[in-house]
């Protein structure tokens, strides 16, 4: 998937545990899990808003587009 979930460099900057984050932001470790790893199909606006929140950053601190293609764009 092109979209990359990056809350474990946003947890090691804040020193922090999943554990603690899923608590802090009010949603299951398990759930937490699934969007960290990247298996999620979806993210609520309030879930992402509460991550931005407790981790005190933006949107594009943990979300961030990666192009599946090897530099062929150019044709």
């Amino acid at each position: 998937m092109p979209i990359v979930v990056d809350i474990d460099v946003m947890l090691a900057k804040r020193k922090m545990s999943v554990g603690e984050l899923a608590e802090r932001v009010g949603i299951t470790p398990a759930n937490l899990a699934v969007l960290k790893n990247g298996r999620a199909k979806a993210v609520r606006f309030t879930t992402l808003a509460a991550l931005c929140e407790v981790l005190e950053c933006q949107p594009g601190d943990l979300l961030r587009w990666e192009s599946t293609e090897n530099s062929t764009e150019n044709g």
